[in-house]
């Protein structure tokens, strides 16, 4: 599942997640630009891709809550300038500080989640989908949780925009099918020893659950010729193997 000449921005890519799909990518020949508005996260997964041989990435530090509008449509001409079309976005940012009563939200909060998890993709999604559809094939994977089809209780402004990103992502997947260039899917990677897991149950045994490597093949099939047809669909990590 070659990757070669297919460009790829990652959302959150000093993350754990971010950051084992930006390296799974690169190994196989994706140019990856990372995006995250930490520069020292940034630095570590450029140097990890570097060291396992991978295209020398692109840092692209970036505040997804604090841009202004026109500071990401900046971003989508800087890249559609320096690389002329684009082949795939994951949306990987994530906010998500503790599992919180309603009661108890801050208005500030609240907002600041729902600004990340899901404002930022919608905005992504619109100033990029031009150079998007420069490309012959595309793919868009946002990234989802359980608590979307449970409706968990405490789980607040993080739990709602999961909710509605799902619900997005199928709208996107809708209008773009009949174009039959973009395709748009959703990725659950379900309980997993990752970062965001350690903060949501911190007393859990993670000895037990999946690495976030188990997820590299789940990450080059949604971007490799593999996957091209399959759009709007929800995949569980847990349960789907490409």
């Amino acid at each position: 599942m070659s990757l070669s000449k297919q460009v790829i921005l990652i959302t959150g890519a000093g993350g754990g997640l971010g950051g084992t799909a930006a390296l799974a990518l690169a190994k196989q020949g994706a140019q990856i630009i990372l995006l995250d508005k930490s520069i020292p996260k940034l630095e570590k997964i450029y140097d990890a891709i570097v060291a396992a041989g991978g295209p020398e990435p692109m840092l692209y530090p970036f505040d997804l809550a604090g841009a202004s509008e026109l500071q990401y449509q900046e971003m989508a001409d800087a890249i559609e300038q320096h690389y002329g079309a684009l082949q795939g976005v994951l949306h990987s940012a994530v906010e998500f500080s503790a599992y919180s009563p309603i009661i108890n939200y801050k208005t500030k909060d609240w907002g600041h989640s729902l600004n990340v998890n899901l404002s930022a993709p919608f905005l992504l999604c619109r100033v990029l989908l031009p150079v998007l559809q420069k490309s012959e094939h595309a793919s868009i994977v946002f990234t989802s949780d359980s608590s979307a089809r449970k409706v968990q209780a405490y789980s607040g402004a993080y739990g709602v925009s999961k909710i509605a990103l799902e619900g997005f992502a199928g709208i996107l997947a809708a209008e773009l099918e009949a174009g039959q260039k973009i395709r748009v899917n959703t990725l659950v990677p379900g309980a997993i020893d990752s970062p965001l897991r350690k903060r949501a149950y911190p007393a859990e045994d993670k000895a037990s659950l999946p690495t976030m490597n188990s997820l590299e093949p789940l990450y080059v099939y949604l971007f490799s010729d593999a996957s091209i047809g399959v759009t709007g669909q929800i995949l569980d990590a847990q349960t789907f193997k490409p």
